[in-house]
């Protein structure tokens, strides 16, 4: 999708005019291989870094030739350094910096996801932006970091063990984000003679918790962030993850993809024309769950209930499955309060959501993992286990009981006991990124995208946050600097019934550089459901509901409320 054309052609008159007056005010600053060469070996005091380190250091730096090919980059410099930490004990932060050789004045970061311990390609983009243009390509200096610890396994591999040590604990948990901008910065001013224009930050799921934490903590180090479907309140998170779990665990709870199937299937042929066309994705979620409800529904006719409610077979689904989607479907309560203000877990859209198609695709996979996965949760965590129940095992083991022993599947949520001061610490950390006020006065602007078919990151819990904001910051305020957009048919990082690809770059730079707000003039096209069709991004809480016209254009949908 490029913005452009959805923009109002007087905006993008201004928009053109100001890059023109930018680029003709100095000279683009370049970086030559000679140039490049020469940071390798820096040192970067502890005192240039705004929270305490060791102090930095470059241990490489050599251009990379242009590449058009799989993430098209422009000639840069890879700069690779290192954070060393106060405590000798802890890891130290890794990061990587590209620093193109025609460089446009600006800076991004880029955020990570899962646990962290690797370290994002720096020639890469924002989770869904498939198709536009990375920052570095576009002549942004691109930096990222490994959070401070290296993961046990591949990127994204869930092993939370570092937590252990508190340094490493608080890097992962944003103190990383500070330390990398710092000494990042500190490059970018060796190689090209002064700090950036502007700053931008973006993330998906764990790396949309580090933007929204980003703003927040450090309002001056950013002009605007980007967070997908961000994973934060990681211990209401985590809690929530456990209580599905430990739902899936109990006896003849555990439902089969093929059952599971069957629910979404019953809610498409009740919910699908909610939205005014049967086209494979239920937009009114809200609509659909005042109205559907697997122990009453039915498929073709015949309930999903199984006569009586016991277990016959794949074709229904008994009292207890049904139970179980029940109590991760609903709102429970938490016997404290989080320091974030939230006393619930919120539960999970999961009626309306792709859990248990066959796993017919690699993306199709990645679903049912995110979702209830292909094995009933059980300690320790195996093979074909839900992605949420790892979260919550590696949580519970080494955040809060911090006995790598423990058995979170015996975790008593409601009597928390010992562990229930741990839980309001590790929350208030959580907390962090509600104190938004220093980034609404500086201008700041923050875009939002979540899935409402999410089953990692509840769409409810995003949706909190937006409120959370707004009665804290007031309603003017929050229309000044946040969009926050809900995709329908949308799940955790991928989906096969609605995969959103846009630019939120684009975006991003006309609303923060240029005025241009985003509104409701962005569109996002899929590339799995139904490939090459659009859908309006629409404003939380308003939904795309279809008036007339091609069923594929996003054009024939008006973004509605009700």
């Amino acid at each position: 999708m490029k913005i452009a054309a959805l923009l109002p052609a007087a905006s993008l008159c201004l928009l053109l005019v100001g890059v023109a007056t930018a680029a003709n005010a100095q000279e683009t600053p370049s970086l030559s291989a000679a140039q490049c060469a020469a940071l390798a070996g820096m040192t970067i005091p502890a005192a240039r870094i705004g929270l305490p380190t060791s102090g930095a250091r470059i241990t490489k730096a050599s251009m990379v030739a242009a590449d058009a090919k799989g993430a098209p980059h422009p000639d840069y410099c890879l700069v690779v350094g290192e954070i060393a930490p106060v405590d000798k004990a802890a890891p130290n932060i890794e990061f990587n910096l590209g620093l193109p050789a025609s460089w446009n004045g600006k800076a991004f970061m880029l955020g990570g996801g899962g646990f962290d311990g690797f370290i994002p390609d720096v020639t890469g983009t924002p989770m869904t932006a498939e198709g536009a243009p990375a920052p570095l390509a576009r002549g942004y200096a691109v930096f990222s970091s490994d959070s401070g610890h290296k993961s046990s396994g591949p990127p994204l591999a869930l092993d939370a063990s570092f937590a252990l040590n508190r340094e490493a604990l608080l890097n992962w948990e944003g103190d990383a984000l500070k330390k990398t901008h710092d000494a990042a910065l500190a490059v970018i001013r060796q190689a090209y003679g002064r700090r950036p224009a502007v700053a931008y930050f973006a993330g998906g799921s764990g790396g949309g918790r580090e933007a929204l934490q980003a703003a927040a903590r450090w309002p001056a180090d950013w002009d605007a962030v980007i967070a997908l479907y961000p994973a934060r309140n990681g211990v209401q998170l985590a809690l929530q993850a456990l209580r599905t779990s430990q739902a899936l665990a109990a006896p003849g709870a555990y439902i089969p993809p093929a059952k599971r199937a069957l629910v979404y299937q019953a809610a498409l042929e009740r919910c699908d024309g909610l939205d005014g066309v049967k086209d494979g994705v239920i937009s009114g979620v809200a609509g659909c769950h005042a109205v559907f409800d697997p122990a009453t529904a039915s498929l073709n006719g015949v309930p999903l209930r199984c006569p009586g409610g016991a277990d016959a077979g794949p074709n229904c689904l008994s009292d207890a499955e049904l139970a179980a989607l029940r109590a991760i479907d609903r709102p429970s309560p938490l016997p404290f309060a989080l320091a974030t203000g939230d006393k619930i877990l919120p539960g999970f859209n999961v009626y309306t959501s792709d859990t248990g198609r066959p796993p017919t695709s690699q993306m199709q996979g990645a679903v049912t993992l995110f979702a209830f996965g292909m094995a009933q949760p059980a300690t320790p965590p195996g093979p074909g286990m839900s992605f949420f129940f790892t979260i919550a095992d590696q949580v519970l083991r080494y955040m809060v009981t911090q006995d790598p022993a423990s058995d979170p599947l015996k975790f008593d949520i409601d009597h928390p006991g010992r562990y229930a001061a741990r839980l309001r610490e590790l929350s208030e950390l959580d907390a962090r990124d509600l104190a938004m006020a220093g980034f609404a006065r500086k201008g700041g602007k923050l875009l939002i995208l979540q899935g409402t078919d999410d089953m990692e990151v509840s769409p409810r819990a995003t949706e909190a946050y937006y409120e959370q904001l707004r009665a804290s910051l007031g309603e003017a305020a929050v229309a000044r600097m946040v969009r926050f957009y809900e995709v329908p048919g949308f799940a955790h990082t991928v989906s096969t019934i609605f995969r959103p690809t846009w630019d939120p770059v684009s975006a991003i730079e006309a609303w923060a550089e240029h005025g241009v707000d985003p509104a409701d003039h962005l569109a996002a096209t899929d590339v799995a459901g139904v490939p090459g069709r659009t859908r309006p991004l629409c404003r939380y809480p308003t939904w795309p509901r279809y008036k007339a016209g091609d069923v594929n254009a996003a054009a024939s949908f008006v973004c509605v409320l009700q």
